[in-house]
């Protein structure tokens, strides 16, 4: 599977950007009755990559005082238990989902924005060499947690998982998590005879998802090639510093006024579409979490750039601060209060406020 061609697929979708589809390797998007858009295998409406697993999904350890079962693959991970079973389900229905388009209120479209926008971010860090690899460690921790967080799972879930270099491990077991999806496609691929009416797939369609999955998991380990907004007229500049984060920050820290220049550039040109809007409002989080995360103060500057221009600062401070909750989170791990920053906080809106203040 292309996971580029995919991504670009599920936006030209997601945004009804009006590209033509483009063929994929033995998936389709297609429409769901709740309203979702979702892969399916191909020819086959029965059959969501999401949901294969449904009916395979562990009983909850949880409400039993003492569990007496093993784990299905418990022979290969010995270390594992009924508890960890169950949070590995949830994330690995967490990384498929990630291929999913659903309709959203307003507090489910902010956790679908940041699920995204990390998910791409995991997939781009390891290009970056603009900062160290301290920043690089913070800033996947970073992205990791809020990718979880806004999907969402339990706290448990939330927790549960790490990072050694670029391989993605539960913490307690010390398990792969690339080894361990792959093992158990694996095991129901060649024991599918066992779980008749609880499988729908074929050996075969297994075998594609188990694919997808990992190459889902290699992207937001870092370890495939990054992800990257598709061309779009008149966005050139906005996109430049979306797909690259070094050269966002190489040239934040020659010259600032460049990067609130593209920013000034896209308010100034009234072609507003959802997909450029989405790639604005990109670009904005990469100022808070490559910018403002390891400088808050900086956002004085924005403020002093944009404020003969009220509206458009207002514009700017809100997307920051409501469109994500990543604001929220860099402030309190650095032990920034918001409320002596009152040049930022006269822009707030309705939203920011209640979020913030």
């Amino acid at each position: 599977m292309n996971l580029q061609l995919l991504y670009h697929e599920y936006l030209n979708l997601k945004f009804n950007r009006g590209l033509p589809p483009v063929q994929m390797d033995r998936f389709e998007y297609d429409y769901c009755e709740d309203g979702r858009t979702a892969l399916f295998l191909t020819g086959r409406d029965d059959a969501l990559f999401t949901d294969w697993t449904d009916e395979l999904q562990p009983r909850d350890p949880h409400y039993i005082r003492n569990p007496d079962w093993k784990p299905v693959l418990s022979d290969i991970f010995k270390q594992m238990d009924v508890y960890d079973e169950l949070v590995f389900y949830y994330l690995l229905f967490t990384i498929n989902s990630t291929t999913t388009i659903a309709n959203h209120n307003p507090y489910g479209a902010m956790n679908d924005f940041m699920k995204n926008y990390c998910f791409t971010q995991l997939s781009q860090l390891g290009d970056v060499s603009a900062i160290s690899e301290e920043r690089k460690r913070q800033l996947r921790e970073f992205f990791f947690f809020f990718y979880l967080y806004a999907h969402p799972v339990n706290e448990e879930t939330l927790y549960a998982f790490s990072f050694r270099e670029h391989e993605l491990v539960h913490t307690k077991t010390n398990i792969e998590m690339e080894r361990y999806f792959s093992a158990y496609h694996d095991y129901y691929r060649e024991h599918i005879d066992k779980f008749s009416g609880k499988i729908l797939l074929s050996p075969q369609e297994i075998e594609a998802c188990k694919s997808l999955t990992l190459e889902l998991l290699s992207s937001l380990e870092g370890k495939s090639a990054k992800l990257t907004l598709p061309p779009e007229e008149g966005l050139e500049d906005v996109l430049r510093l979306v797909n690259d984060v070094d050269a966002l920050i190489r040239t934040y820290s020659e010259n600032r006024t460049q990067v609130f220049e593209v920013m000034a550039g896209f308010l100034a040109d009234n072609h507003s579409s959802p997909y450029r809007d989405h790639g604005f409002r990109t670009l904005l989080q990469h100022y808070a979490c490559y910018i403002l995360y390891f400088k808050f103060d900086e956002i004085h500057h924005l403020v002093d750039y944009f404020k003969s221009n009220p509206a458009w600062c207002g514009k700017i401070i809100n997307h920051l601060f409501a469109d994500t909750i990543f604001l929220q989170r860099i402030m309190r791990l650095n032990h920034i209060d918001i409320t002596e920053h009152k040049r930022v906080i006269e822009f707030f809106g309705e939203e920011a406020r209640r979020i913030y203040l």
